[in-house]
């Protein structure tokens, strides 16, 4: 019974050391807080900011390029099953985020200015000049603020440095003023140097690392563009010609396989 009763005790002892280890941490931690210096604290609320901005546009971004992903899956399996162009065409409204979608419509525009909406087009020149600037700006709207991440990830380093670089400097000078080399004269401006420099890590990481991500999906999404912007190309110059005198669908494409 001796020995259990020692084992407990030990074990209360130290569950109440480890608390109060907790305690004292973060009672130092919120004690270094309040003793930067104003310069400190705009650096931490400008990284707040610029924080709060990147995540926006983080969290924008990733459900924009999902539904444009979703979106153009869908759009895709629709325009290789459908037969005739004004059924992709309403279908094609249903995708506002597919950059698919968005570069049939533009060409299916000028495919009807120019054949009046059925028969093979006379030349292919200006529907390629359609889709070439359909698909620019479907990949410029996706990248739309992208760079502002990257200025972020870019520039918070070194906000954070100027921070730590205050920090250093107002050490030096607690170290003057008091005269003689103690912890307590350089505390506070160390405690200033780290606290930005973790604070422009933090901000940095996250916006660096979204910013590689989305560029490269970016990439896909141009990629798919080009191959389908092709691919529409080549179904709209294989419609057939519409026979003397026998009535066709408007824009009836091909059998396709």
């Amino acid at each position: 019974m001796n020995s259990v009763a020692l084992a407990f005790f030990l074990q209360a002892d130290g569950g109440a050391s480890q608390s109060s280890g907790q305690a004292q941490g973060m009672g130092a931690l919120a004690e270094m807080v309040g003793n930067i210096g104003s310069v400190a604290v705009g650096v931490l609320v400008l990284l707040l900011i610029a924080s709060l901005y990147s995540w926006t546009i983080i969290l924008s971004k990733m459900s924009s390029f999902g539904k444009a992903t979703k979106q153009s899956r869908r759009f895709i399996r629709t325009f290789r099953k459908a037969t005739r162009l004004h059924e992709i065409a309403a279908f094609a409204a249903e995708c506002p985020a597919s950059p698919l979608a968005q570069v049939f419509e533009d060409v299916y525009d000028t495919y009807k200015r120019i054949t009046g909406g059925s028969g093979p087009p006379r030349s292919l020149t200006p529907l390629e000049r359609t889709a070439q600037t359909a698909a620019s700006e479907a990949v410029t709207t996706l990248e739309r603020r992208l760079t502002w991440l990257a200025t972020i990830g870019s520039t918070s380093p070194f906000i954070g440095l100027f921070g730590t670089v205050m920090g250093v400097v107002d050490a030096f000078h607690g170290l003057g003023t008091a005269g003689t080399a103690t912890l307590r004269a350089v505390a506070p401006g160390i405690s200033e140097a780290l606290i930005t420099t973790a604070a422009g890590l933090f901000v940095a990481v996250p916006a660096v690392a979204a910013y590689n991500i989305f560029t490269a999906r970016v990439r896909t999404f141009a990629s798919a563009t080009d191959d389908f912007s092709r691919e529409l190309l080549n179904s709209l110059e294989e419609i057939p010609q519409r026979p003397q005198g026998q009535p066709r669908g408007l824009g009836e494409l091909p059998q396709r396989g």
